[in-house]
């Protein structure tokens, strides 16, 4: 197959999405497939075999790390010089807008996924009024698509409550590679408490953006003597984070990648993860590959990967109690700690970039198989 994917964000910028979309291209084009991916300009040509046509954009007020890509004519030659069989739209916003018209311009079949929980982002940036109209344009994008993709049961619950029709579930997927228990390290253990590698370590590793309610975080760091914080990542709202973690045993790690940021799990003693906008949680699993005990909200995606008390803990996020007890809990653990550790270790190895980009695959072959008509089954 000749699969077009458009997409509001790509490498170089690190994300879950971009995370799930750059495994997916790899093992699209090891299958066999050719891949060509339209996405905001970020000096790409080429990723894994698959053409990558940069659209220029400018960065989004609100959120500096995401550009806003528009389309422009000129897509249009080149995506008839790609010829595809078939067109997927990721999270469609601006750029995705584009391959929807195309997809009906030139009578090529559609399919969209949605990653990004954005109507319960908008409380986070004081835009909640709007979250009814967002909604609507939401399902007027999506249900052009014969086949919506999501990555959990509860998205595919709530996008259907909101009348987007034809919903299924993309499974999840992780590196279980690159993401294990064996890079556990004292040295990494010194490193994200800046020299105090026998203190309790609690980590978050993602974005740091309002939505994922970091702030939160800080009660739980209070209540565990001596324990230290490690956040790894960026984002528009690091310097916020910084003036609220202030007088904390909190270090701003920054980006890591490869095995140091697998090392950076597998060496923690806690992940914690209160945000309640997730349509996955990507790190989860992540975390979880390491060995790493996961704390995370009850809410959105997290229920598909973490089972209370088996391989992880899951507190509610009204309860302001929650994420607390559930860290003292588990810090608190001695041989359940490490069946903990072992039970998530079997989970992730449940769920590989292979087998997910396999049934993406199935997918794209039974939107084909069907043909346009199928939107309107």
């Amino acid at each position: 197959m000749r699969i077009a994917i458009f997409t509001e964000t790509f490498l170089p910028k690190v994300d879950g999405i971009v995370t799930r979309l750059k495994h997916t291209v790899e093992y699209l084009q090891s299958f066999g497939n050719e891949v060509c991916v339209f996405c905001p300009e970020g000096g790409l040509t080429e990723y894994k075999g698959a053409k990558v046509k940069g659209v220029s954009g400018f960065p989004l007020p609100l959120y500096p790390e995401l550009k806003l890509a528009f389309p422009r004519p000129s897509m249009r030659e080149a995506i008839e010089d790609f010829d595809p069989d078939l067109i997927h739209v990721v999270n469609p916003a601006v750029l995705g807008l584009g391959g929807i018209y195309y997809s009906k311009a030139l009578n090529i079949p559609l399919v969209a996924s949605y990653h990004t929980h954005l109507p319960k982002y908008l409380e986070h940036y004081n835009l909640g009024l709007l979250e009814g109209v967002l909604w609507e344009l939401l399902k007027a994008m999506h249900n052009q698509a014969a086949i919506n993709l999501c990555t959990s049961t509860a998205m595919q619950q709530e996008l259907t409550e909101h009348e987007i029709e034809r919903v299924r579930v993309w499974q999840r997927g992780v590196d279980t590679e690159l993401f294990r228990p064996d890079l556990r390290s004292e040295e990494m253990r010194s490193r994200l408490t800046q020299g105090h590698p026998e203190a309790p370590i609690l980590i978050y590793i993602g974005r740091l953006s309002a939505e994922k309610e970091i702030d939160r975080i800080k009660p739980v760091l209070e209540s565990i003597p001596d324990a230290r914080l490690a956040l790894v990542g960026d984002g528009p709202y690091r310097e916020e984070l910084e003036e609220h973690f202030e007088g904390t045993p909190t270090h701003f790690v920054g980006y890591l990648a490869g095995e140091e940021l697998g090392a950076a799990y597998a060496s923690a003693d806690a992940f914690i993860f209160p945000s309640r906008t997730e349509t996955l949680g990507l790190v989860l699993l992540e975390a979880m590959a390491a060995g790493c005990p996961v704390i995370a909200a009850d809410a959105g995606g997290i229920p598909d990967i973490v089972t209370n008390g088996v391989n992880g803990f899951m507190f509610d996020p009204a309860d302001e109690q929650g994420a607390i007890t559930a860290t003292q809990k588990l810090l608190g653990m001695k041989a359940e700690k490490e069946l903990l550790r072992q039970n998530a270790r079997v989970e992730a190895e449940r769920w590989g970039w292979e087998g997910a980009t396999r049934q993406l695959e199935r997918f794209y072959i039974e939107v084909l198989n069907a043909g346009i008509g199928a939107i309107a089954a």
